[in-house]
Formats: structure tokens, sequence, C-alpha cells
């Protein structure tokens, strides 16, 4: 039966504590991010149990994963049971570093930094990347030649500015005034600086991407707090902003355009360097590490490499392989199913969270069934590898299976795919890979990775996530 946002977020409140208790209220691709002034007072049992949580995740902010649409849905509901939306920004702001300051180290604090500024692109990426996979099929078909150029236009406009997009959240997650960064990132993609001069080369607009928008907009924030440190308050309007935007759009022009594109250049050139060169071993690499890199957080670094190489290939070969980790978590669990007969508790987490792990979401799983195990977490990498592998394997020989867009993996990553091989090619590969993964990380697990485990072991109830950090359903 289908709950609604609203009685979801109704039921969920008292869970957390009831309003008193939420200081923050946030959401990414499938987590409601909860900052709570005492932990102690979430019923987590009765929370596990709620029809439509998926997990829960006690980190930096309490986390429960309802799944990538419903979160989106349900937290603004939960918002306006909790209260004013003033007072709730002010108390998170509040909330937020004081956790920053109390737990997090500085690499760490980057990384989830960078997350921020990428992490809400996402449900547009994932439009727009949509849209252009459609567009590309009826042009294929040669079909709706009136309605093709329309879809080209919309499934591009976004990422023909997402410069700006960066360059306001950069500002914004630094501390800066957001339109400034966005102003002062825009000078990347404006097309008036192909008159520009730099290092003896005319500039191209666009060069530099979205590292040189981030980079753009660090240094437009840092000049305008230096700006607010010195200009009377009288003043502050008119010089600061000047000042802000005229040194850190001549950085751009002058340096930061330059750099960021032999940056991006380089990007490009070592991911097609890597498949085509190392294809099966780069595969068996990327897809066998994910899911740890993921438990150590490690996997916000490739956000603005995902988002590169979209910008510049239209598409990201990386993430098909890292998507591979998914598959042979699926297959690990399904193993454990069957080979753990007796262990009821067990069996109906798993598949309370197989439908959701199909579909990329894979927190459940991992830490409900896979970690607690121990073996079968080894075994579901092995499973990743082996995917990664096989379509490293391809890439070798040519042919590229790419996502026009991050966030969704599993089965909800083929409407985003994209190669250079025609569709048909590009689906047919990437679902080879995913069998791949599937058949290793069961095989694997049913083989060897249970051996002196009993029914029993894992005291698990659907949705039972315990904490780790990181997103495990996401890149």
């Amino acid at each position: 039966m289908n709950t609604s946002p609203a009685t979801t977020a109704a039921a969920l409140l008292p869970l957390v504590g009831g309003p008193a208790n939420v200081t923050s209220v946030a959401h990414c691709m499938t987590r409601l991010r909860l900052g709570l002034a005492d932990r102690s007072l979430v019923d987590e049992e009765a929370l596990r149990a709620l029809p439509g949580v998926l997990g829960v995740v006690d980190d930096d902010t309490y986390q429960i994963v309802l799944g990538p649409g419903v979160v989106a849905r349900v937290t603004p509901e939960f918002e306006k049971l909790v209260g004013a939306a003033g007072e709730l920004a002010a108390r998170g702001a509040e909330l937020k570093e004081e956790q920053r300051a109390r737990n997090a180290t500085p690499g760490k604090l980057l990384l989830r930094r960078v997350a921020n500024i990428f992490v809400p692109l996402i449900p547009a990426l994932i439009g727009c990347g949509v849209l252009a996979g459609l567009n590309g099929l009826l042009l294929n078909l040669g079909w709706l030649p009136g309605l093709t150029p329309s879809l080209s236009a919309i499934a591009s406009a976004f990422l023909a500015l997402i410069a700006v997009f960066v360059g306001y959240n950069t500002a914004k997650e630094f501390g800066g005034t957001p339109v400034l960064g966005g102003a002062v990132a825009a000078v990347v993609v404006y097309p008036g600086v192909a008159k520009v001069t730099a290092f003896g080369v005319a500039l191209s607009p666009g060069q530099g991407g979205v590292l040189g928008a981030l980079a753009a907009a660090l240094l437009g924030t840092y000049v305008e707090k230096w700006c607010r440190t010195w200009v009377p308050a009288t003043l502050d309007v008119l010089v600061t902003p000047t000042l802000t935007v005229l040194t850190a759009g001549l950085a751009t022009l002058y340096g930061l355009m330059y750099a960021a594109g032999e940056i991006s250049t380089a990007i490009g050139t070592a991911a097609n360097w890597l498949l085509s060169t190392t294809g099966p071993f780069a595969g068996l690499i990327l897809g066998g590490l994910f899911l740890p890199l993921v438990m150590l957080g490690l996997h916000q670094a490739l956000i603005p490499i995902h988002t590169t190489l979209i910008e510049q290939q239209g598409y990201t070969v990386l993430l098909p392989l890292l998507a591979m980790a998914g598959a042979g978590q699926v297959g690990a669990a399904v193993a454990v199913y069957f080979r753990l007969r007796h262990d009821t508790s067990l069996r109906t987490t798993i598949k309370s969270a197989l439908p959701a792990g199909l579909l990329g979401i894979g927190e459940p799983l991992i830490y409900g069934v896979s970690l607690p195990l121990g073996r079968p977490f080894l075994t579901a990498c092995a499973g990743g590898a082996a995917g990664g592998a096989f379509i490293g394997f391809f890439g070798m020989l040519g042919d590229k299976v790419g996502a026009t867009a991050i966030g969704p993996s599993g089965w909800a990553l083929f409407p985003l795919l994209a190669g250079n091989r025609g569709l048909g090619t590009t689906v047919a590969i990437y679902g080879g890979g995913l069998l791949t993964g599937y058949a290793v990380g069961f095989v694997a697990t049913y083989a060897v990775g249970l051996s002196g485990v009993m029914p029993g072991d894992v005291r698990s109830k659907p949705g039972d996530v315990r904490s780790r950090p990181g997103d495990a359903s996401r890149v």
C-alpha cells in the first residue's frame, strides 16, 4: 500500500523526538538528513520498522534512507511539521558548524564540501541526461524531426551553463555571496571570452569547465571576505561586489581558465587512456574497490571528475564501472538468502532490501547483510570487480559505455546510458556487466563467503542500517 509523503512525514516526526528535537532538515538523493539535539530521543527500532524506511545511518547528521524520489517529496512535508523555516535554518546552521568543528578532519570536510557543491546539481543532470538519451534515440530512428531540435535545446541548456550553478553553490558553501560566485563563474562560459588571449592562446567559451568555475568562485569568495575586513560599511554595497567580480574575473581569464582547461583535458585523456590501454584491469580495480571507497567517504572526490567528463564528452565512462559494485552486492545477498535458509530474520531483510539494491540503493543490503557477516562483503567486492572487468574489456576494444548523468546505478542507470557504438551495443555491454557482477558475487559468496557463518549470526531487521559514513548507493 502506498503511503502519502505527508503521512510518512507525520509518522517519522515523533520517532525522532518531535519538532523540538529537530535542529536541521535536508535531503540528498536517497536520505532525509536531520540534525537532532538529542539522539537518545530517537526510537530507532520503531523507525526501522516503519513502512517505507529502507534504513538509518547515524553519522554527522541522522539519516533516514527513503529512496530516490520519495525523499524529495517527504522532506518538504517534514519541514512543514517541524516549524518556521527561518528558525530552523538558523538552528541548522549553528548545529552544522558545531558538528564540523567536532567531527570533521580537514580531508573529510573538504570532500563533504565538494559533495555539497555538486550533489544539488544531480537532479538536473539526471533530467537532462534522460532527455538527451531520448533525443539521441529519436535522431537515430529518424522519428519526430520537428521535435528533436527542441529536445536538444532543453537537454543541453543546463550543461552549457552548469559552471554558473557550480559557482553559485561554491560561494554558498564557503561562506560567500552565492550570486557573486555565479557571476564570476559565468565568465567561464561567456561567448565573449573568445576575444581574450591568455598565454598567447585565444580562450574558448567553457574552457576549464566546472573546475574553472569552482576555482573562480572560491577565489571570489576569499576576495569578498577580504574586502569586508576593510571596506567601510557605507561603501560596502558598491566596493565589495565590484572588487570581487573584477579581481576574480581577471584572475579567471588570465590564469584559472587556462590552468583548469589543462587539468580538465588531462582528466578526459587519462580516462580514455585507462580504458583503451588497461580496460579489464581498470574495471576490476574500480568495480572492486568502490564499496570500500564509499564506506570511507572517498567516493565524493569522484563527483567533479564525473561532471567534467560529462561536460567534455557527453558522458562519464567511469560510472558504469563503479556501478558494478552494486551488482556484486546483489549477487552476494541472493547467495546469503539461499544458503542461510533457516535465518528468517536475515532472509526478511534481504527480501525487503533486494528490490532497492537492484535499483542501485545499496545501504540496506550492505549494512544489514554483507558487512555484518564479514566475508560476503569481500565476495560482493569480487563480483563488482568482475563486472567492472567485463565492461573494461569492451572499453579496451573501443566500445565505450558511459552515463549522461551521475546518481543512479543498477537498473536505474539504463535510461542514462550512452556510448560510441550505438544504444543497443551500450545497453548490451552494461547489461552483461550487471549479469557478470550478479553471477560472480553469487558464486563467490555461495562457495566461500559463508564458511563458519551460522544462522542467527546477523540479527537484522528490514532497513537495519547501522552507523556508517557515506552513501553506498550514489557515486
